[in-house]
């Protein structure tokens, strides 16, 4: 039997929603695999829309699950409908949607909230005992969720391979532990049976933010 993974998506766009190429380097890693993805979106507004082209705000207003439906080509559903009986992982691509419309992390960092049905579903995972794959900047849901987890989002010293360094300290506030990384690998929290990885928490060649994301989703696939 094809392992089924759930991948939860948070709009289409780097700046806005779910960062395109980490989602797609998930799901041709899970097709290569032979696992089965299943998509899952919240039925949101999102935060707000930004012009990908001028990196600014539009008035726009737009539904997280309609635009995630972009990158699922329309193969996607309520993430309010996901059932973790019939699933074996979860994976959760980054881009700033995962900061907008999946938390508040965007506005609020450490002080965040996390969406209850994000939330709900990350405990369920969690409680099943079932992998969680995070990267870029999915990783703070489990900081915020999991006191005491273990997570890596790269470096946690500034500079300009690592621009959002920053955000490992906030999560260390938060209690867990993180782990500096390379961007082509990941680290596996063996208690919590979390994968994370940087991808483009780090200004690196695209191949090999997808070697990183790859070697993430076999590690999910393997604990499944």
């Amino acid at each position: 039997m094809a392992k089924r993974v759930a991948v939860v998506l948070a709009g289409c766009g780097v700046f806005d929603g779910t960062e395109l190429h980490e989602a797609s380097a998930v799901l041709v890693h899970l097709s290569r695999a032979g696992a089965q993805a299943e998509l899952y979106a919240p039925n949101i507004p999102q935060m707000h829309v930004v012009d990908h082209v001028k990196g600014q705000p539009t008035p726009e207003q737009r539904n997280v699950l309609v635009e995630s439906a972009r990158i699922a080509r329309g193969n996607i559903k309520d993430l309010a409908t996901l059932d973790v009986k019939g699933l074996d992982a979860l994976i959760i691509p980054g881009g700033f949607g995962v900061a907008k419309n999946l938390s508040t992390w965007a506005t609020q960092g450490k002080n965040c909230s996390v969406s209850k049905e994000v939330e709900g579903v990350l405990r369920a995972f969690h409680a099943a005992h079932k992998p969680i794959g995070l990267c870029c900047i999915s990783p703070v849901l489990a900081a915020k969720i999991f006191p005491g987890c273990e997570v890596t989002v790269g470096h946690d010293t500034e500079c300009e391979q690592w621009p959002y360094a920053k955000t490992a300290e906030a999560m260390k506030e938060l209690g867990c532990k993180h782990i500096n990384s390379q961007v082509s690998e990941v680290h596996v929290d063996t208690r919590n049976l979390l994968v994370t990885t940087s991808a483009f928490m780090c200004n690196a060649p695209i191949h090999h933010i997808h070697d990183g994301v790859g070697n993430m989703v076999r590690e999910v696939l393997r604990l499944a």
